[in-house]
């Protein structure tokens, strides 16, 4: 029998009629180059890995796989190991290396797309993706090759992750409004000015996911049992009618200005528009505002936080609003259960004063 480190993939696909490959998503592309230029197009891990990229549903599992992979297969080769051929005491030697190892930053003042390795090390969430990322790639390899192959990740022990645990600080319901009024009317330009008024209001008022946001087209946009909608695609791939609030609705149709068709959010030149760019216009925002720097990720979690604050709030309401198929997760979500305003033991010490006689003069 033949095993996957035995065979070359390409061999397989290039007998195809169509090519497999030219369907794989972005990340699976990517990487597929960064693993060509490093081992060459006769060696079978640049086609395994990206083919085990693609395999995967989500985009955003697809990127942070991806990223975890590369900085796996980096100390492979630094090690002098070829990444399909890593044993569990090499494996092993990975997690304490994520420990201390610097991580990847910019060159303040250098070229365009220049790095050096002086950053912090690693957090706990970047260790645990980047040793579920090679554990992942070694459990596709098993199933893709015709004889067992041993994954030597099983046996490495992982960071615990506090699931409860958001190092971004959430905004106020009051920082969020000062947010949204420097969108609207503080941006040099107009053009800007509505785009961010607008997605920042959806991402918002829809508990959105930005990477969903950037993918949902114009052609989305529609109208069912008196409700505007945006049709999107939701974290594990199903499709869903998301009720666009009037607010939000009227900001989106003066910032699309009668176009119907092509990205939602758009450049200039109506490619795509990506997330840093979002990250940067919010950095700038935020500091326009004198607020706290944010990135978009953190607007679920407050919008979430916020909607379960309200008097008549319905959890399980707030749960299919967030796409969560778990209450858990949602609950993950609020910090407001972090809230020291918010602890019971408030309410029995103001019984206990007045049984007590604190309360009295």
């Amino acid at each position: 029998m033949t095993t996957v480190l035995e065979r070359s993939p390409r061999t397989t696909l290039n007998t195809m009629r169509r090519d497999p490959r030219d369907q794989w998503p972005e990340h699976a592309r990517k990487l597929y180059d960064h693993l060509v230029a490093l081992y060459g197009e006769g060696d079978v891990v640049p086609t395994l890995a990206a083919s085990w990229i693609a395999h995967q549903r989500s985009v955003n599992t697809q990127k942070a796989y991806a990223r975890g992979f590369k900085v796996f297969e980096e100390f492979a080769r630094e090690h002098g190991a070829h990444p399909m051929a890593v044993k569990f005491p090499l494996a092993d030697t990975f997690r304490l290396y994520l420990e201390t190892a610097p991580t990847w930053v910019r060159v303040k003042g250098g070229r365009r797309g220049e790095m050096v390795r002086s950053g912090k090390p690693y957090s706990d969430a970047s260790r645990a993706n980047a040793l579920s990322s090679a554990s992942s790639f070694f459990a596709y390899l098993d199933v893709v090759s015709d004889e067992p192959v041993k994954n030597p990740f099983d046996a490495v022990q992982r960071p615990v992750i506090d699931p409860n645990y958001s190092p971004t600080p959430g905004y106020t319901e009051e920082q969020w409004v000062t947010l949204f009024v420097t969108a609207r009317d503080h941006h040099r330009v107009a053009a800007h000015r509505k785009r961010a008024y607008a997605m920042l209001l959806l991402l918002y008022t829809c508990c959105l996911r930005i990477d969903s946001l950037l993918s949902a087209r114009v052609e989305h946009l529609g109208y069912d049992r008196g409700h505007h909608i945006l049709r999107m695609k939701v974290k594990g791939g199903s499709w869903k009618n998301k009720p666009v609030p009037p607010v939000a609705w009227d900001a989106l149709q003066d910032y699309l200005d009668g176009r119907t068709d092509g990205w939602l959010f758009e450049t200039a030149s109506r490619n795509q528009l990506d997330e840093p760019a979002v990250w940067r216009l919010l950095q700038s925002l935020a500091k326009r505002a004198g607020l706290p720097p944010r990135g978009p990720h953190g607007t679920k979690g407050d919008a979430i936080t916020h909607a379960l604050a309200k008097r008549d709030a319905r959890p399980d309401k707030v749960q299919r609003w967030a796409d969560h198929k778990d209450s858990r997760t949602t609950q993950r979500y609020n910090r407001r259960k972090e809230m020291l305003d918010d602890s019971p033991g408030y309410g029995l010490a103001a019984d206990l004063a007045g049984t007590l006689g604190h309360g009295e003069d």
